[in-house]
């Protein structure tokens, strides 16, 4: 009987230090769980919102404007309008595929040096789906569209990708293809 007695405080100890162990972790994760990261992100998303709402009623303020403007103006501004846009020709693969040695298909972005298929992708989703779209991009548009993909994308210097693309949506090859032999990694 005196051998039971003693054998109980060896399963009685590690029992109340695990439990004061559970309980102190408890207490310490709650102390040192930061309200402060999820307040930041909210912070962080209404600062989002906020300026997109901005951004649409700077839109709908300019688009009003335009809508109230003289036949003249209108002419004016669409003929201003057509001067700065790329126009693509027309797609022939077999150029593309005896400049740069491999098949190309029509509108690939990623035939632009410094973009893969993540950032093809990011475009596509602000609807720059073709060469001629992403020539008449400026580059700070191009730098929007990298930043709503995170942190990541933000490192990528876009500054000849436009530049790139007029010379894709031309079908101009060669020169895409030599100018490209001088950048590195799209800069």
């Amino acid at each position: 009987m005196t051998i039971i007695l003693l054998s109980i405080p060896c399963w009685l100890i590690p029992l109340l230090v695990g439990l004061i162990c559970a309980f102190l972790g408890y207490l310490l994760g709650k102390l040192l769980s930061s309200k402060n990261t999820t307040t930041i992100d909210v912070d962080v998303y209404k600062n989002r919102i906020s300026k997109l709402e901005t951004d649409l009623a700077a839109c709908k303020s300019s688009k009003s404007n335009v809508s109230h403007t003289s036949g003249a103006a209108n002419t004016i501004a669409s003929s201003l309008i057509a001067t700065n846009t790329i126009k693509g020709v027309a797609f022939n693969p077999e150029e593309a595929k005896a400049v740069f040695g491999k098949k190309i298909t029509e509108n690939d972005l990623t035939v632009v040096e410094g973009i893969g298929p993540k950032i093809k992708e990011l475009f596509h989703n602000h609807d720059v789906t073709t060469w001629a779209d992403l020539a008449n991009c400026t580059v700070e548009k191009c730098k929007d569209v990298l930043k709503s993909g995170g942190k990541r994308f933000e490192m990528h210097k876009p500054g000849t990708w436009p530049k790139q693309a007029e010379y894709a949506a031309k079908g101009q090859w060669k020169a895409l293809k030599e100018w490209q032999s001088q950048l590195n990694g799209g800069k």
